[in-house]
């Protein structure tokens, strides 16, 4: 099959910014968990706990994720990852509103890599107020398909972290708080809650750190140090798969100088017990 012929496919969803959502990730976080008023501003990159895939029971497939077809191509390699996202919010969102997101697949790609062949798909999604013309995000992500793991598989070189940063932040990745993730996004791929399936069958040493439960830390540092700032951009690439079975630091560095436009550029990244980064990122404030 022809997987280039899904590019230009659409789809189209509804949802509504409900309290109870941003609450439990608020909890999650370790922030007050009340519930937020009507007209509460949702946090950037959060519109992720809305327009979840609501696949049935008899529909999902043997990794937890759906079964192959539908919008996304039907990629036939077993495992799946979010590989990263570029992401810009040009309007907030806020609780109560009725929003509506456009997705449209832009690339499919196929390659060779010392794995095995790998499958990249880019799709953009605008997010938006029911009714408006403009879109308040517009989010490229980026999705790659590779083959199963098997023994003697090189492991990629793995980059070191910055040694120091202006912020940082320890964080205990225990099972609970993949749970609790996995539940807040509906997210049921196995890697991230099933030990002997992450272990046995994709071949990680743990349970997997969501990419964008780490994207969101990252997001939460900035705005544990920055309080009043407003992300206008934020870029991720997972670097590095992050294990469960060590606490990890998120560390940020704030650019000395402001950009022309007033704006100021935040390096970030994420580290692991041994240094090496396992998520590369940036963000853009005003």
């Amino acid at each position: 099959m022809d997987l280039k012929q899904w590019i230009g496919r659409t789809e189209s969803r509804a949802d509504v910014v409900t309290a109870t959502p941003f609450a439990a990730l608020s909890a999650a976080l370790d922030h007050p968990s009340d519930l937020p008023p009507a007209g509460q501003v949702l946090h950037p990159a959060w519109h992720w706990l809305y327009f979840l895939p609501l696949a049935r029971q008899s529909e999902i497939g043997p990794d937890g994720h759906p079964r192959r077809g539908g919008f996304l191509p039907p990629v036939t390699l077993p495992r799946r990852m979010w590989a990263g996202s570029k992401l810009q919010f040009a309007q907030p969102l806020r609780v109560g509103d009725a929003i509506e997101r456009v997705s449209t697949i832009e690339d499919v790609s196929e390659k060779s890599g010392r794995s095995g062949t790998l499958v990249f798909v880019k799709v953009r999604h605008e997010v938006r107020r029911q009714g408006a013309a403009d879109a308040s995000i517009l989010e490229t992500q980026d999705i790659v398909y590779r083959e199963p793991a098997k023994p003697g598989d090189p492991a990629p070189a793995p980059t070191a972290a910055p040694a120091s940063s202006t912020w940082s932040r320890t964080i205990t990745p225990d099972p609970v708080l993949l749970f609790r993730y996995s539940a807040l996004t509906f997210n049921s791929h196995r890697i991230h809650y099933d030990r002997p399936y992450a272990t046995a069958e994709e071949g990680y040493s743990g349970l997997v750190v969501h990419g964008p439960l780490i994207a969101t830390l990252l997001l939460d540092l900035v705005r544990r140090s920055l309080p009043d700032a407003q992300v206008l951009r934020f870029d991720f690439r997972a670097v590095r798969p992050l294990i469960d079975t060590h606490p990890f630091q998120v560390c940020g560095e704030p650019a000395a100088e402001a950009n022309a436009d007033g704006s100021r550029t935040i390096r970030l990244w994420a580290r692991d017990h041994e240094g090496w980064m396992t998520m590369d990122a940036s963000a853009v404030v005003r």
